[in-house]
């Protein structure tokens, strides 16, 4: 009999990958992926950043116990960010029976194990421990596509910014190994990736404290801007692209390299926050408005044609008029391509919690529009820039909308159509770009 899995993935791209491992595992366990719920074995993967993530969570946890209801043996599973919290998941456990299997981003490494507990009779296993290594690398992977990839260059976070639970729930800042990372890259080339994206929260910081079988060993070994290059000498390997980059400590080194190595994607995502110094400090974010702006300045400046995009948070504690007039002011100046937008979201257990000054819903939106509408604005004026260039495009899949059309994606991250046969979906074409419509190009093969 056909077994089944479905897995629902919540938060960012560290998250997809490790999804991708869960898949990996299952599919050696002999279970296939349906699009349906209704599978034997249904796990979320859930994020924390934002407290509507967990709500988004819960609400989904009502629609599976209606469907567990019909198919009692179902096994409903829930892992990643939000069940290294010890409140949610004692919540979980006494409001929601039904859930057979909890684990957190620590240990993705014993889902095989847990799994076999709970198909072996155990009727619920929690496994939330701090135990932190290594061998989650080694899980087998079942990738969403077969020409990239992302790939994991380090783990948690040593930034505490006030607002953000994630070092709480990802733990301490720790890289893996370069030789190991240069060594998934090559099999990941030689079974035909053509594009890679290394992944880390803070990727800036790579090599600070390295983790190897297990053990972290202090003291810088290598840079980010180093094992970029040594990246961009794998043979095979096309593009590379990277996320996320702190700006305290964006280093002309990295620069010099987005620049000089032509298989370095010309897209940086650069999160301001906020545009006022006073509330970066409060933040915990350790640069201020100008130093960010001359930061944007120098990159654009090394690499006239990059795309810079970014994430604000819209409200946070305090936040006055001439605080988000500040923001306001960077936005125009930094002239994104894309930015994402937050409403500020209390998260229990960061010092912005108990922050005063909260800030009226009604403000809050009222800047929101404000800034929304800007961004998008200038986000529209960038692609215009662009129509009638000729560009490289990665073909990544059909179009969902237009019959005979394909999916691409540039260099500089945005999302060109063209006419073309599904063949060319994994390949790198050049396309010309003939139409702007906002955030995606109409375009042809060339």
């Amino acid at each position: 009999m056909l077994k089944t899995y479905h897995i629902t993935t919540f938060g960012c791209q560290m998250n997809a990958r490790d999804s991708e491992k869960l898949s990996g595992v299952l599919e050696e366990m002999g279970y296939e992926e349906i699009d349906s719920e209704s599978a034997d074995i249904v796990l979320i993967n859930t994020c924390t950043v934002r407290e509507n993530a967990n709500e988004r969570v819960y609400g989904h946890l009502g629609q599976l116990k209606n469907i567990k209801k019909k198919n009692p043996g179902m096994i409903i599973g829930i892992c990643g960010c939000m069940m290294q919290e010890l409140d949610e998941v004692e919540k979980i456990k006494k409001s929601y029976p039904f859930v057979n299997l909890v684990f957190g981003t620590h240990n993705i490494w014993k889902f095989p194990k847990l799994l076999q507990q709970v198909l072996n009779g155990q009727k619920r296993v929690f496994d939330t421990v701090e135990e932190i290594n290594d061998e989650a690398d080694k899980l087998p992977v079942k990738r969403v596509y077969q020409f990239k990839s992302g790939v994991n260059i380090m783990y948690g976070c040593d930034n505490f910014c006030t607002y953000c639970i994630v070092p709480y729930v990802r733990g301490r800042e720790r890289s893996r190994n370069p030789e190991e990372i240069l060594d998934e890259i090559r099999r990941l080339v030689k079974s035909g990736v053509v594009e890679v994206m290394l992944l880390g929260q803070n990727v800036n910081s790579y090599g600070k404290r390295v983790m190897k079988d297990g053990v972290i060993t202090d003291g810088s070994t290598i840079t980010f801007a180093q094992l970029l290059r040594e990246v961009c000498s794998i043979d095979g390997l096309e593009r590379v692209r990277f996320m996320t980059s702190h700006p305290k400590d964006l280093s002309d080194e990295l620069i010099d390299v987005i620049a000089s190595k032509p298989k370095v994607c010309h897209h940086l995502h650069l999160p301001l926050q906020s545009g006022s110094s006073k509330l970066l400090k409060k933040m915990n974010r350790h640069y201020t408005k100008e130093s960010y702006i001359e930061l944007v300045e120098k990159i654009r400046k090394a690499v006239p044609d990059i795309s810079i995009t970014t994430d604000i948070i819209v409200g946070f504690p305090g936040e006055t008029d001439e605080d988000f007039e500040d923001t306001m002011d960077v936005v125009n100046k930094a002239g994104y391509e894309s930015a994402f937008t937050f409403i500020y979201s209390k998260r229990t257990g960061t010092p912005a919690a108990d922050f005063p000054d909260q800030v009226s819903p009604e403000v809050i939106k009222s800047r929101f529009d404000r800034l929304l509408t800007r961004v998008q604005e200038i986000a529209a004026e960038k692609t215009l820039i662009h129509v009638g260039k000729e560009m490289s495009a990665l073909i990544e899949d059909t179009d969902d909308h237009l019959d005979g059309y394909l999916t691409g994606r540039l260099s500089n991250n945005m999302v060109v159509h063209v006419p073309g046969d599904k063949c060319l979906i994994g390949k790198i074409v050049n396309v010309r770009l003939n139409e702007a419509k906002g955030f995606y190009y109409l375009g042809e093969i060339i």
